[in-house]
């Protein structure tokens, strides 16, 4: 397995303040620090780069950095530092775990919550921190799902809401290959995410039209009377995954990321959400048309898919390569 590393010294006068800044940057890529000074992260784009404007801000110190390439460290496995990176992740899942018990312990007031919106505020805070985590928890530490189960079941024993998907009709994705699909004009949130999973799962050259009157031989969804539309607490595109059993990795975070966006019910704290939501409201403002906006959409959601998928792509480059270190 290849890993990226990054070596860096600051000049004897820079500040306190510089050191600690750079330190909190590594901690938050989710770098390892190795005997001797060195960083280690697996080599992935996204590592790469962090690791090149880091570099690139020691330079400016008047520091000295290296960033470099390494498919092998004397005296320690890949296996050995999968284990380290999974137990610095432990770590920071316990530290949450520990804030968990006491937000329990501080809301519990026999049958009846004190203090809900504080409550409710604290869990929104732990559970963005958990996510944050995740996403430099390249080796999926098992600390990180038994932490999302429990800070799920947390927020579902203070705001019980049942399980709305258990009464979403199976659908068998080979019935709707040859179907066309309509939806309200000027796709937003919810249906352009409907449509990237119509043309990721079901049939990429779909027909889709937008208009608010629907043929008899369409297949609706997100408008009134909807085939596919909401239920209970469900965005439509939470149905449609429900519907067609959809497991992949990446559909399960878009779909809170959509939740958030078009619900507001502060059931998932998501980081990605902020972002999209911005996107996606800037689209509206420049006028595209409904075409330009499902197009942008598919675009948008299929990076994001990936994303979040966790690809181990890795990057060429010319980067240094060591042997030994």
């Amino acid at each position: 397995m290849d890993w990226i590393v990054f070596s860096y010294s600051l000049p004897s006068d820079r500040s306190s303040s510089d050191r600690v800044s750079l330190w909190r940057r590594l901690r938050r890529l989710g770098a390892i620090r190795l005997t001797g000074g060195s960083h280690v992260l697996p080599l992935r784009d996204e590592c790469v780069e962090a690791f090149q404007w880091l570099a690139q801000e020691v330079r400016q110190f008047q520091g000295d950095a290296l960033v470099m390439r390494v498919d092998r460290f004397d005296g320690l496995s890949d296996t050995q530092l999968i284990r380290l990176f999974r137990e610095a992740r432990d770590h920071d899942y316990r530290q949450i775990e520990l804030e968990l018990a006491q937000l329990k312990k501080s809301g519990a007031a026999g049958k009846k919550l004190k203090e809900p919106s504080r409550i409710l505020d604290g869990l929104r805070k732990l559970r963005k921190r958990h996510s944050d985590i995740g996403r430099v928890d390249f080796f999926e530490s098992p600390s990180g799902a038994r932490l999302g189960s429990r800070l799920a079941e947390f927020q579902q024993a203070l705001f019980p809401i049942g399980d709305p998907a258990a009464n979403v009709t199976p659908e068998a994705v080979s019935e709707y290959r040859r179907k066309r699909w309509v939806t309200r004009p000027r796709p937003h949130v919810d249906r352009l995410a409907c449509a990237w999973l119509i043309r990721r799962f079901i049939n990429p050259k779909a027909s889709i039209r937008y208009s608010l009157k629907p043929e008899s031989h369409e297949i609706s969804f997100d408008m009134s009377k909807a085939h596919f539309g909401h239920l209970g607490n469900l965005c439509t595109f939470e149905v449609m995954v429900a519907a067609f059993g959809l497991n992949e990795p990446s559909v399960r975070p878009i779909a809170e990321i959509i939740h958030e966006i078009d619900l507001r019910d502060g059931h998932y704290a998501r980081p990605e959400a902020a972002g999209v939501d911005a996107i996606l409201k800037g689209w509206l403002l420049a006028g595209l048309s409904d075409a330009e906006l499902e197009s942008h959409g598919i675009t948008l959601f299929e990076g994001l898919s990936r994303a979040l998928a966790g690809s181990n792509r890795k990057l060429s480059t010319n980067l240094p390569k060591e042997v030994r270190t």
